[in-house]
């Protein structure tokens, strides 16, 4: 049972989280990002079943974070490829990569997967940055205001976090 979505909150991160739909949505976008792109590959990879998997694939294309391309005629066969939006989506998918392979939850020998840039051939990880010059930027140091689309709520989030976190909102 799928659970209730995002719809009417006004946050990013729950519309990407919407997007996504569930755990199997973010896993399937996951081997999408690596190359995987054959229904038969996806379901091997993740173990899903065939019915969740044809779901989860429609709602990602309805989403607009997958196309389906016909690669085969009599019997029809599909691939699915990230879109734009997808390929974006998956470097939220990254960060969880690095977050993970950081803290180690699982206890495992080393990551199990690492990225590296293909045409320099160096490891590549997601970072902060100032947006003027290009220097890196200690998540300690970031502070929030509520941008042109905010709302109500949105506003009341940041003037409590105004209240817990004093000199951590801009003006």
């Amino acid at each position: 049972m799928r659970s209730k979505g995002f719809e009417g909150m006004t946050c990013s991160m729950a519309s990407v989280m919407g997007a996504l739909g569930d755990r199997w949505g973010a896993l399937i976008v996951r081997d999408l990002y690596l190359g995987l792109t054959r229904y038969d590959d996806l379901q091997r990879s993740t173990s899903v079943t065939n019915a969740t998997l044809s779901d989860r694939l429609k709602a990602l294309e309805q989403n607009g974070l997958i196309e389906r391309r016909r690669y085969q005629s009599r019997p029809d066969r599909y691939e699915y490829v990230l879109t734009e939006k997808g390929r974006d989506i998956g470097l939220v998918l990254l960060a969880m990569v690095q977050v993970g392979d950081k803290w180690n939850l699982n206890d495992l020998d080393g990551p199990p997967l690492r990225f590296f840039d293909a045409r320099s051939g160096h490891r590549v990880q997601l970072a902060l940055v100032d947006a003027q010059t290009g220097k890196p930027i200690d998540p300690a140091h970031i502070s929030v205001e509520a941008g042109p689309g905010a709302d109500d709520l949105t506003k009341w989030r940041v003037a409590r976090r105004a209240i817990s976190n004093p000199g951590t909102l801009r003006s």
